[in-house]
């Protein structure tokens, strides 16, 4: 074979039939077990944001209606769900989870349809990891003696419960799993932008016969949100979102003294030192900033190289992300999706540009972006002061800030210089370092030589201005309960 030839190594369009789902013209509050219309007959629509077509009217909920979803909640908490055997609840959670298997690839599907993120993303890591947290938390059902020994624990009752956009379906199960696990009922609002797979879960909770009032969905905006919240007869809240709406949460639950549990915003550190197995840390940087289109509340969208590797490290990744393939997300060769909303990238257009206005080196590599739809190409900053915005402010998208450091106690202070506290990486071969390092990150998740690996049995959540409590594991199911001992709460 001539050593000159060349091979045409583009990728051929792989796109996912979206003929596994059928979208309704409109949609309903789910509550009591069934869809009604909203009492103010008020809608709103939802779109693809890959290339901004209507996709279905989603019903907007006032005051009146989360009023009624509460009280169906009590009812089912009352009449069924807070007296039914572990044993009996688990039956349920794992009926929805095998469900959920058996229609993965139309929640995937929708998935991306409504949230812009590549198909891949929804069928090979948002899906397993929903079914996994059902599966997962309907084990522990029956079994609750075991995970709080010595202690008498009780449900809270009604709980309230807003998700955000970046990770819907996902982001339902974390809350409503180990919700209905500790025996309590649900009003759960999805974000306004991405309804339809927690729609679609409704329907699946239907077909699993699901007690009425035990799961109800409530969709709208902030000002539904704000009813849920501030609703006299919810007993526990958990929002997972940005910090500044969940510090405006924190504020209304400690004046109602309700139990809550937040998960914020967050503006990871990922720590790669001179000795790290480089091309396996470019992966995992990329992996880590560029996941989701970088909608993760724990990407890693700050970058610490040590200095004697900065160079040639930065190179390579440059070299890296020009082989990223932005485009269309129901193609399964896309590695980066659309911008979930026109809000969020006029967000990252202005940040970014704040970023070129105080001094920062941008780079970005050459991309074609789709005419229709919102779309951001990947970009990554070098020259980056801690003064600078980018540095201190969570962007949410495909942006990533590059600073270098000399010493690990250096780096130690760079990545805690911020108030977050959700989530770190490290990069190293030496184990004592990462042991040594971890033990001085403020950070609730630490990962050593990967990034964003999740299991229904690892606690999840942060410090600071990233919240508090934990969801995953046996520390997730803590916040559904209310323990006594010796008959005291």
């Amino acid at each position: 074979m001539n050593a000159k030839e060349t091979f045409n190594l583009e990728y051929a369009p792989a796109p996912e039939s979206t003929k596994v789902v059928s979208i309704n013209k409109s949609y309903g509050l789910f509550i009591g077990g069934e869809f009604v219309k909203p009492k103010s007959g008020k809608t709103f629509s939802t779109i693809n944001p890959a290339n901004e077509e209507h996709l279905s009217e989603i019903a907007e909920a006032s005051s009146e209606d989360v009023n009624k979803a509460v009280k169906a909640a009590r009812k089912g908490y009352e009449d069924n769900w807070r007296d039914m055997p572990g044993k009996q609840r688990a039956r349920y959670l794992y009926r929805i989870a095998r469900q959920i298997q058996e229609r993965s690839r139309e929640f995937a599907v929708l998935e991306t349809l409504d949230g812009g993120k590549p198909i891949k993303e929804s069928r090979d890591f948002d899906l397993p990891q929903v079914a996994a947290h059902f599966f997962y938390n309907a084990g522990w059902a029956d079994k609750l003696d075991y995970a709080f020994p010595n202690r008498q624990v009780t449900s809270h009752g009604v709980v309230g419960q807003i998700i955000p956009w970046n990770f819907p379906l996902l982001m339902a199960a974390w809350k409503i799993a180990p919700a209905l696990a500790t025996g309590n009922t649900v009003v759960l609002k999805p974000a306004e932008t991405t309804p339809l797979t927690a729609l679609l879960l409704a329907e699946l909770i239907q077909d699993a016969d699901l007690p009425p009032g035990v799961v109800n969905i409530v969709t709208g905006a902030g000002e539904t949100g704000e009813a849920l919240v501030n609703h006299p007869d919810v007993n526990k809240l958990a929002f997972t979102g940005s910090t500044e709406v969940g510090k405006r949460i924190q504020q209304a639950a400690a004046a109602r003294r309700l139990p809550l549990t937040l998960e914020l915003g967050g503006k990871a550190a990922h720590v790669v030192f001179e000795d790290a197995a480089i091309d396996q840390a470019i992966e995992g940087v990329v992996n880590g900033i560029f996941f989701n289109q970088g909608h993760v509340c724990c990407a890693g969208s700050r970058l610490l190289v040590q200095e004697s590797i900065a160079e040639d490290f930065i190179a390579r990744l440059k070299r890296r992300l020009a082989l990223l393939r932005v485009g269309d997300p129901l193609d399964k060769n896309t590695d980066v999706g659309a911008i979930n909303s026109g809000a969020q990238l006029a967000r990252i257009q202005e940040l970014v540009e704040s970023g070129v206005a105080e001094g920062a080196e941008i780079f970005q590599p050459t991309c074609e972006l789709p005419a229709k739809g919102f779309w951001f190409t990947p970009t990554l900053f070098t020259g980056v002061q801690q003064s600078h915005r980018i540095a201190r402010e969570e962007i949410f998208g495909p942006v990533l800030s590059i600073q270098t450091f000399r010493t690990a106690e250096e780096a130690v202070e760079k990545a805690n210089n911020t108030p977050y506290g959700l989530s770190a990486g490290i990069w190293t071969e030496k184990g004592s370092k990462i042991l040594w390092m971890a033990d001085r990150l403020q950070a609730g998740v630490v990962w050593a030589n990967t990034y964003n690996q999740f299991d229904p049995s690892s606690p999840f959540g942060g410090y600071k201005e990233s919240g508090f409590g934990r969801e995953g594991g046996l520390q997730g199911l803590s916040p559904y309960v209310r323990e006594t001992v010796g008959g005291r709460s």
